[in-house]
């Protein structure tokens, strides 16, 4: 009889969609039988008096049939109670439901976004914050959302509040700023489990905006700035251990010869500039090669002044 089923776990029961035509039809036979009873009544032996009667109880039956008929939209689910219980469920498209004894109660199953309020929360390590979140619902249940609780958006935006402040109470704010989808998921798992019971499934919880004070704010701000002027000096005290291992390679596999061409080499890179005096201290076993051919030079020099 149902298109679709849908299944709660409220004491097992199965929900299916139900369709019947039977108060539209019962409607439209009765009014039907009453008008032809008016036309030929006669030749059924009914008394002229009774005419009026069957006019009165057709109109009657005509005007209740648009009662008998309702529509949902495509995201939209109702519940039928009949005398205050609750009958059957049915789903998008036209229903139909007997006037006057029954009535119906709608259910939007699309996602919902319902925003969680800001408001101040401490955390474990006794930091006042403020705190907003966003909850992603849906409804997997109409009977339970409409029969368990009394405003299901309301209950469940209430509890998500609840729940977000006691879950940031029991971090520090480092974990916090640090891992805020994990508690997101905490939040969204709390808030599920309570929740089922009355038809809701919690698709997402996400943490928006977390205000810290202006004094919270400055130290967390010296913080980085101190972990930055850490890290800055850790790579360049290790760039200057490379540097230095590299060098004394280098003076490992350079000649003194050699060593004295990159000094001189360094000496002409620095020398561009004339208004500045240079001095440069080098270890006189580099250059006492040159220094002996130079003296050699010069008493080689004096010799010959004196011969001639």
């Amino acid at each position: 009889m149902g298109e679709n089923a849908k299944s709660t776990n409220q004491k097992t029961e199965t929900y299916e969609y139900s369709g019947s035509p039977a108060p539209f039809v019962t409607f439209l036979a009765l009014a039907i039988v009453c008008f032809f009873l008016v036309f030929y009544g006669a030749y059924f032996g009914i008394p002229a008096f009774w005419w009026p009667a069957f006019v009165f109880l057709g109109v009657i039956f005509v005007m209740l049939l648009p009662g008998t008929i309702a529509i949902n939209q495509q995201w939209q689910e109702a519940i039928i109670l009949r005398f205050g219980k609750f009958k059957r469920l049915v789903g998008p498209g036209m229903f139909f439901k007997w006037p006057v004894m029954e009535r119906f109660l709608r259910q939007d199953i699309r996602i919902q976004t319902l925003d969680v309020m800001k408001q101040e929360v401490m955390t474990k390590d006794n930091i006042s914050l403020m705190a907003d979140a966003v909850v992603f619902m849906k409804i997997t249940s109409t009977p339970k959302s409409l029969m368990n609780i009394v405003n299901v958006k309301l209950s469940v935006m209430q509890y998500s509040q609840t729940t977000m402040r006691d879950v940031i109470g029991s971090v520090e704010l480092d974990d916090l700023l640090a891992r805020r989808d994990e508690i997101a998921e905490r939040i969204k798992s709390i808030v599920d489990k309570e929740t089922e019971t009355w038809g809701v499934d919690i698709r997402s919880v996400n943490l928006q905006n977390i205000e810290l004070p202006n004094d919270m704010k400055r130290v967390i701000a010296r913080q980085a700035e101190a972990e930055r002027e850490r890290r800055a000096v850790i790579i360049k005290s290790e760039g200057e251990l490379i540097a230095a291992k590299n060098l004394q390679a280098a003076v490992k596999e350079m000649s003194a010869q050699a060593l004295y061409l990159r000094t001189l080499s360094s000496l002409e890179d620095i020398s561009f500039d004339q208004s500045n005096t240079i001095v440069f201290a080098m270890p006189i076993n580099m250059v006492k090669g040159e220094i002996m051919g130079l003296a050699g030079l010069a008493g080689a020099t004096q010799v010959a002044k004196k011969v001639k």
